[in-house]
């Protein structure tokens, strides 16, 4: 058995600064994405806007995964403490926001027109709580999987070789490739199910973090940079060609375990790792957004619904302002919202 390659850094600054802007992502995401539903009635103008705002927004869930990896894996705490620390503490605020999503759906949603007997009405509930509530929380489901792997996962890789890490990421991009439209045709009848998954972005965010030195910032910095804008390029190109050459609309490059997301997660990872990038004007609002960012995650979406039934949404006014200002609008409310609820008795523990 061989001993950890080396130590997580002391500096998290960095790990603040990619939760705040993948928080934002997100909230961008499920702003922008909204011009999906009319992307063959919207003139292609509006479509390059979405586009462009969905695509530049794709790294989030990733960056997430990847932080999840460099703070968790380099751990070794005892399993109880650990499942107190980090499944419980996902689990409260998780139902709490839950329970509002269903209330809201009898009041606004699909099931406010319905009349429902008691039995009818608790089933719709408990689907809701096995199904998830709202479409995003599928990433609640998949990180809380993940989560509970951590200790398994985590004795290996801090005692595992470099190249054994690299054995694994290799082996995981290959099922990353095979997703791809005519490439899945070529793909080997070999399970690479075990080698599969968000599992590698999560081991992903620790090699870059505790593996991988920066010990020349420079071509770090320029390698970062190809990454990303590779990624970007093929993200907006794909998804356009796509949708010209199909004439409907496919989410395959906004996947992301897609290889394009990949990269501009990866590159995007990079760039930010150990710098310590510091606004003293936008440092509270770094601190608090970091602070509730679960909480933000949870709650952005029910905020959106309610923005909505006042015509605030990304098409409101120009595109290229509207979904900026919604999603910039939606991330106050909601950062107002849980800062709140986070005051009152207990409030932090539901809050997120």
């Amino acid at each position: 058995m061989t001993t950890p390659i080396s130590k997580p850094i002391n500096n998290t600054a960095w790990y603040d600064n990619l939760r705040v802007i993948a928080t934002i992502g997100v909230i961008f995401i499920h702003v922008s994405s909204d011009y999906v539903p009319s992307s063959g009635t919207i003139s292609d103008y509006t479509f390059w806007i979405g586009n462009i705002f969905d695509s530049f927004s794709r790294f989030s869930v990733p960056i997430f995964v990847m932080l999840s990896g460099a703070l968790l894996l380099p751990k070794n705490e005892l399993l109880d403490i650990y499942l107190k620390k980090r499944i419980v503490r996902l689990i409260f605020p998780f139902l709490f926001w839950s329970c509002l999503y269903i209330i809201y759906s009898f009041a606004y949603g699909d099931n406010a027109d319905l009349k429902l007997s008691v039995t009818e009405t608790l089933r719709i509930v408990l689907i809701s709580l096995r199904d998830g509530s709202s479409l995003h929380f599928w990433y609640i489901y998949m990180i809380f999987g993940l989560y509970l792997f951590v200790p398994i996962i985590g004795k290996w890789i801090r005692n595992s070789k470099p190249t054994e890490i690299r054995y694994f990421l290799f082996i995981w991009l290959f099922t990353l490739i095979f997703n791809l439209p005519y490439v899945e045709n070529l793909k080997p009848d070999v399970d690479l199910s075990y080698f599969s998954g968000f599992l590698g972005y999560l081991i992903l965010g620790y090699y870059l973090t505790v593996i991988v030195k920066n010990d020349n910032q420079l071509k770090t910095n320029r390698l970062a940079i190809i990454l990303m804008s590779v990624g970007i390029i093929i993200t907006v190109l794909g998804t356009y060609l796509d949708h010209y050459f199909s004439n409907q609309y496919s989410s395959i490059f906004y996947e992301p375990l897609s290889p394009n997301i990949f990269l501009y997660a990866t590159g995007l990872f990079l760039y930010f790792k150990n710098k310590d990038i510091r606004l003293p004007i936008l440092g509270r609002i770094r601190t608090l957004i970091c602070r509730y960012s679960y909480g933000i995650f949870l709650g952005h979406v029910l905020i959106l619904n309610l923005l909505d039934n006042f015509n605030i949404r990304w098409n409101f006014i120009n595109p290229i302002i509207g979904i900026p200002f919604t999603s910039l609008l939606c991330l106050i409310i909601t950062l107002s919202i849980v800062g709140a609820i986070n005051k009152i008795p207990f409030g932090k523990y539901i809050s997120g």
